[in-house]
């Protein structure tokens, strides 16, 4: 096997896993991530007190990779079963779906935990991705440059072909084709800091509690904020399609209508609006990654390839790492 050295961009659950299996192979990883920490959407936010995850709330596990998965962070007193469905407003909780796990400290801990050890440059913004002799030079917002025999993006897909079109990268119109039919919505997600009790039922979360509302989660409930109650209230995608733009009066208005029935007593103390633009793949690509045609090695990876959401991030990242062996 050759040893390469590959730059992986984006530092989410996709992009860690495809640098860690890389590493254990032997090949040289840089992992750069514009952001200011690791995990994507494996986001964890401190509101007074307290904690609470913003972004993915819990995993299962469904495939062999995914169990090993699982052992290991047991093993590690990483992550714990938190339930095995939510209720909806019918009072039906779906107890025999499938075990769906937290992770202790919030999800953004579970990121950390993949980061170990790994060489990771936060807030590194690519402005250029281009073919230089057999391999890649990437240029960051920062001055840096990046050289690499092998690229592996895990960004959403219209962020990355943004970054090749911005760059005049030899993108071939089939995989320019086929990577633009893969479509996301976007999500507003709100935390709430609360003086009192929740009025939700077990295991402390609910689906689609309200027209424009999709689920609550009552992050003390789920065990990651024993200091404060938080919850996290994530909107429709319709509404937030409609109010992605909005000023934040104009979102929290007709959700905090619309909560009053699940805070009891509960007074709001505080409160916190986050926009992902890329929050939920809804035409994925089937193949569990891409791999470009006509240039050096270039894998698109992440949650959008597969079976979507948390499990086809992480097999995505490792399909992405197998690809080169």
């Amino acid at each position: 096997m050759k040893i390469m050295q590959v730059l992986v961009v984006g530092a989410g659950l996709s992009g860690l896993l495809a640098a860690r299996e890389l590493k254990r192979r032997g090949h040289n990883v840089q992992v750069v991530d514009k952001g200011r920490s690791v995990g994507g959407r494996l986001a964890t936010r401190c509101l007074g007190p307290g904690r609470a995850d913003t972004g993915a709330q819990f995993f299962t596990v469904r495939s062999p990779a995914m169990r090993w998965l699982l052992q290991e962070w047991q093993d590690a007193g990483l992550v714990y079963h938190w339930a095995n469905g939510w209720a909806n407003t019918a009072g039906d909780v779906r107890r025999q779906g499938h075990p769906r796990y937290a992770v202790r400290g919030g999800m953004a801990a579970l990121a950390k935990y993949l980061a170990q050890g790994m060489e990771v440059r936060l807030e590194t913004r690519l402005c250029s991705l281009r073919v230089s002799g057999t391999g890649w030079e990437a240029l960051a917002e920062t001055g840096q440059r990046f050289t690499a025999e092998a690229v592996i993006l895990t960004s959403p897909v219209p962020q990355s072909l943004a970054l090749l079109e911005a760059s005049r990268a030899p993108v071939a119109p089939e995989d320019r084709h086929t990577l633009q039919r893969i479509v996301y919505e976007p999500c507003l997600t709100g935390l709430i800091r609360l003086e009192g009790e929740t009025h939700l039922p077990e295991p402390g979360a609910i689906n689609r509690p309200s027209p424009n509302i999709q689920w609550l989660a009552d992050n003390r409930r789920k065990g990651i904020s024993p200091e404060a109650v938080i919850l996290t209230v994530q909107a429709t995608p319709e509404f937030s399609r409609e109010h992605f733009g909005a000023a934040e009066a104009d979102v929290w208005s007709p959700l905090l209508g619309e909560l009053k029935p699940w805070l009891n007593t509960a007074k709001v103390v505080e409160q916190q609006l986050k926009r992902w633009q890329y929050a939920q793949p809804v035409l994925i690509h089937p193949q569990r990654c891409y791999v470009a045609h006509n240039t050096p090695p270039l894998i698109f990876a992440g949650d959008a390839f597969g079976e979507g959401r948390f499990e086809a991030a992480v097999l995505s990242g490792l399909a992405a790492a197998e690809q080169l062996g």
